[in-house]
């Protein structure tokens, strides 16, 4: 038997993500921590690739919480999912979220300047 505060013990993120105050008429960041929720409290306690799904997931959407850029491409991104009705949906949305966030760290780069004064 599971308990919540087992699979809390994986989520560092849990009660910032869950508390965090978005915009007015944000939806879709109130969708991402309902799917959050929803996934995290679902899952097989004793299947290790579960838990690191979910400790994924809480790096994920921390980084949505304090990232802008990578709040904005995921919002830009999210939109355009399809998930197959066969499949579990929001596993399928953990999965799609997940991958969009790799590719924004592979492919977003920041350039820090160093100035030198000559």
């Amino acid at each position: 038997m599971k308990s919540n505060k087992d699979i809390l013990k994986y989520c560092p993120n849990y009660y910032n993500i869950v508390n965090f105050d978005f915009e007015d008429g944000d939806l879709i960041s109130e969708k991402l921590v309902n799917i959050y929720k929803s996934y995290i409290f679902s899952i097989n306690i004793d299947n290790d690739e579960d838990i690191e799904t979910v400790k994924e997931l809480d790096c994920v959407l921390a980084n949505y919480i304090h990232d802008y850029l990578f709040r904005s491409t995921l919002q830009k991104e999210i939109i355009n999912v399809r998930v197959k009705k066969d499949n579990n949906i929001i596993k399928s949305i953990v999965d799609v979220i997940i991958k969009i966030f790799t590719s924004y760290e592979e492919y977003t780069t920041r350039k820090i300047y160093i100035s030198k004064w000559i």
